[in-house]
């Protein structure tokens, strides 16, 4: 019999794990193609608390089952896997003696080396990622704080220029410092030199402030320097037809 081929592509997969027996355990794992079906099943051990001589595993791209790992001696990369689908866990593991169950304290499950928890704990993944969490929400305060900050200095009727990716820098009046209904955050209403806007100053039927159709905008305060910006001349006389 001719030897299995690796699959062409990159030398590990990252795909998602799920388990039968704990819903809320699911976790993407990296992983060598150049692993067999079986010693896959040993590394999954300690993730899921299954057993490895007991446990199936059955690929699935998106809700469609593509195959089940049936063959503990196939390379992972001889398989249809790719980056993105998901392992499925089955563990037909089960202990059925007269015996009395057997339960740790939170205490003295806390205190073991190869749980789960500490496995999550260790890779920093799934809840146990507090540090990448406290770095989120001080990034989302700075930035709260940096739009209330702006917020505070874009006064009603003072001129302002506006610079917002993609878009052209743009002048003109602050005419709205406040709330849109239905979005979150604080937004500045400005009526620009030019017909560069979007809008005449209202938002999906509610207005916030009146102007000339395409002359209005809303922009994060973040977008919007006050300051002295006169009206920038065109070069055109009103009168030129």
């Amino acid at each position: 019999m001719e030897p299995l081929q690796i699959n062409s592509g990159e030398d590990y997969v990252k795909v998602n794990i799920s388990n039968s027996k704990n819903d809320s355990i699911a976790l993407d794992l990296k992983f060598a193609k150049s692993l067999t079906v079986g010693q896959l099943k040993c590394k999954l051990e300690i993730i899921t608390g299954g057993n490895a001589a007991t446990m199936q595993l059955e690929l699935y791209n998106g809700d469609r089952l593509v195959t089940k790992l049936q063959d503990d001696a196939i390379l992972v990369g001889a398989l249809p896997i790719e980056t993105g689908m998901r392992i499925h866990v089955i563990d037909n593991f089960n202990w059925i003696v007269d015996v009395e169950k057997f339960e740790l304290t939170d205490e003295q499950y806390e205190t073991k080396q190869d749980t789960v928890r500490n496995f999550l704990k260790k890779n920093r993944m799934g809840k146990y990622n507090e540090e990448e969490a406290r770095q989120k929400e001080e990034k989302l305060q700075k930035q709260k704080q940096l739009e209330q900050e702006r917020a505070e200095l874009c006064h009603i009727g003072g001129r302002c220029q506006v610079t917002v990716p993609g878009n052209p820098v743009r002048r003109g009046t602050v005419r709205y410092n406040g709330q849109i209904e239905g979005k979150k955050g604080i937004f500045i209403g400005v009526e620009y030199d030019e017909p560069l806007g979007k809008n005449n100053g209202s938002v999906d039927g509610k207005c916030y402030f009146s102007c000339a159709p395409n002359y209005g905008g809303f922009v994060p305060p973040t977008a919007v320097e006050v300051g002295d910006f006169p009206p920038e001349d065109t070069g055109l006389e009103e009168d030129e037809i």
